[in-house]
């Protein structure tokens, strides 16, 4: 291993309160390469501020809207494909959220409790069930979604309308390439 270079942390380098994500992203990829011989920085870099920015913006839409009302961002993404494309299967729920289906099972005994979601016996067999949005669920999804819409209209402003159709279109390119290589996880 080799040793450590002046302004990294803990060799005499910048503090804590001076290394910033930005600067960590710069530190890790530089030891990444030097120390250990990773060539990819440009892909650690890119998918570290993908997913920093997919936690950043998650956290505040969490925070500012979902979490007064005590729901979760998982309760959300559950009600909000219920609401748009349901009634479904809970095995359909979880595939459209990405989460699993053990999640879906949870949340959902959580939101018919709060009297915001239905399971109703579906039409496949004794076994299936649909989910369902109840009438106080539609119109807390009506109210809820017309405040993240507002919410997520302020944080994509920064970005001019074809600049946010390109970042669309290129994180479709990113996620429908992952193809070509044996991705695992949800779909």
């Amino acid at each position: 291993m080799a040793a450590h270079e002046p302004g990294e942390p803990g060799q005499g380098g910048p503090s804590d309160d001076e290394l910033d994500f930005w600067s960590f992203v710069e530190l890790a990829n530089r030891r990444l390469y030097r120390e250990y011989g990773f060539r990819h920085q440009l892909a650690t870099q890119l998918l570290l501020t993908l997913n920093r920015a997919s936690n950043i913006v998650t956290y505040d839409l969490e925070a500012s809207i979902h979490r007064p009302r005590g729901r979760s961002w998982s309760g959300f993404r559950l009600l909000f494909v219920v609401w748009l494309a349901g009634p479904l299967e809970p095995k359909k729920a979880a595939e459209l959220t990405g989460m699993s289906r053990a999640a879906v099972s949870n949340l959902t005994k959580t939101l018919v409790a709060d009297g915001l979601l239905e399971r109703d016996p579906g039409t496949r067999d004794g076994r299936s069930v649909l989910l369902s949005l109840t009438d106080a669920g539609h119109e807390e999804m009506v109210t809820v979604f017309g405040e993240q819409n507002e919410r997520e209209r302020d944080w994509v402003d920064v970005l001019s309308a074809e600049e946010q159709r390109i970042l669309v279109m290129l994180l479709d390119k990113l996620v429908s390439g992952r193809e070509d290589f044996d991705i695992r996880g949800r779909t």
